[in-house]
Order: C-alpha cells, then structure tokens, then sequence
C-alpha cells in the first residue's frame, strides 16, 4: 500500500483521538515532512485540515441525527468549548450547528468522505491451508457498505475497539470482521468488527449478533498494511476461487481473523482471511 493509503487509514482509524503528525508520518513510513508534501498532493487536503473536516463531519452528522447536547458534540469532537466547536463548524460548513440541529438534515451542507484507498500492485498469495470451524456466535457493531466504498470501515472498528476486552460474554481476545448479506443487485454487503461471545443477553447498545454454523474453510493469510487487504480479497475471490474446483459456502462471505500477529495501532501484520467453502 503506498504511503498516503498508509497515512490515510491511520488518521481514519484514530480521528477520534488526539493524534501527532509523527504518529502518522511513523505509520506512514515517512518523515513529517515528506508526509506532509505527498499527502497534499495526493489528496487536496493539508493533513490537518482532513482531520479537522472528519471530525466535523461525524458531529454534523450527530447533530443532524438529533444530539441534543451541542457541548457534549464538540467535546467528542476534540473542541475545548461551544464556542471554539461554533466557529470551527460554521468555518466548515457556513452554518452553526444549532442550525443543524434544529434542521434535521444535511442536505445543504457538504460533508468530508473518507478519502479512499486502493492498492493495485501485483498480488502473489501463497496456498491457503483449510479448516473445520465448530458454530460461533460472534456480537459487535455492524454497517452496511457499498462494493469498493469501503472508507468508512476503519473508524467502524476504532468504535469497535472500544469496547473490545470489556464486552460481556467475550471468548478470548480475537477480533473478527465479518462481510455477510452481500446484496449484488443494491451492490452492497454488511461488515461486521466483532468479537465471539458465549452468551448475548447484555450487549452493548447497538451491537449486532451473527450465528456461523459448523463448516470447512480455506484460510488465506494477508501480509503488510491492512488498507490493501480488499486487494487480497479480489484475488482470492477472482483467481483462486474459480479455480480450485470449490464452491463457496452459504455464509458469511468471508471472515477475517486478527490475532496478536496483527498490531491495530499501526494496521501492520498478519491477518488470517477465512472463505467458507464446500466441495
């Protein structure tokens, strides 16, 4: 994955929090400089200005949705005070965010995407070794993303962890994302960050719950920056897949599996990717 993908899923991943430009740059593998020069020129956007307008966004979004409480908005949003959120928010968008607030809706203010990744190198994957999964019940928060808009899916599991290692029933300290319901007509799928539980009676609010039954699975393994694993992903489905005389199974369409290999902090490591599959 190039530099700016690097640096892009990081900010998407942490936003939430106080972040450094060296945070990013060492994510990036660059210096803060260079980092800066590229990031521009690649994106439009300074880095700063791409935080602060994410940030934004998310609040514009909240507010829109109906928070009453504009302070506790811009608290989240990383502002010190109503006034300094007020001015940023009408610097961004040319509204306030009681505006918003009382409005309901977006339609007339422009907000900033997640700035896709892509990564189109040449892929070489090594053969996948298959499994025999017993049933798992697996509870976290769940989106539904449209094929190749897949941008929003890191700050999905920056909420996700969150919760992770605290959340009640959890079974050991794997993560899993799980893409499910895919839908070719709407061109969409559900993605889910998730952890197994043993019991789902007191989940946290808005978490989801998906039921895998017992099955075989080919267990694929994708090395380096989580930001290009789409791309290991389209070359299993596309070239291993039709090739190997398998067919997939029911459900999910794929799961992937971070264990310790894997470091969420910087998006580095190993990631086990596992297609269900029958004969």
């Amino acid at each position: 994955m190039s530099a700016v993908g690097r640096a892009i899923w990081f900010i998407e991943s942490h936003f939430a929090n106080d972040i450094s430009l060296e945070e990013i740059a060492g994510a990036a593998g660059l210096s803060r400089f260079h980092l800066s020069r590229v990031f521009g020129l690649a994106t439009g956007h300074s880095i700063s200005a791409y935080i602060r307008a994410r940030r934004l966004s998310g609040a514009a979004q909240s507010l829109a949705d109906g928070s009453s409480n504009i302070l506790a908005v811009a608290l989240e949003a990383g502002y010190g005070s109503h006034e300094a959120f007020t001015r940023a928010f009408r610097e961004q968008f040319g509204v306030t965010p009681e505006t918003v607030r009382k409005q309901g809706h977006l339609s007339n203010i422009t907000l900033t995407e997640p700035i896709r990744m892509d990564d189109t190198r040449t892929l070489k994957l090594d053969p996948p070794r298959f499994e025999d999964s017993p049933p798992l019940v697996l509870a976290g928060l769940a989106d539904t993303y449209a094929y190749g808009r897949t941008e929003g899916i890191p700050s999905l599991w920056q909420r996700f962890n969150a919760h992770f290692g605290s959340i009640p029933g959890q079974k050991g300290k794997v993560a899993y994302g799980v893409c499910s319901e895919s839908n070719s007509d709407a061109g969409t799928f559900r993605y889910m960050a998730a952890a197994e539980v043993d019991d789902t009676a007191a989940l946290p609010a808005g978490f989801s719950t998906i039921r895998l039954p017992k099955q075989r699975y080919a267990v694929f393994l994708h090395r380096g920056h989580i930001s290009s694993i789409a791309t290991t992903a389209r070359h299993i489905f596309g070239t291993w897949l039709p090739k190997s005389g398998l067919q997939h199974g029911e459900t999910p369409d794929l799961i992937e599996r971070y264990d310790d290999r894997f470091d969420p902090h910087s998006g580095m490591g190993v990631v086990e990717m596992w297609i269900p599959i029958r004969p």
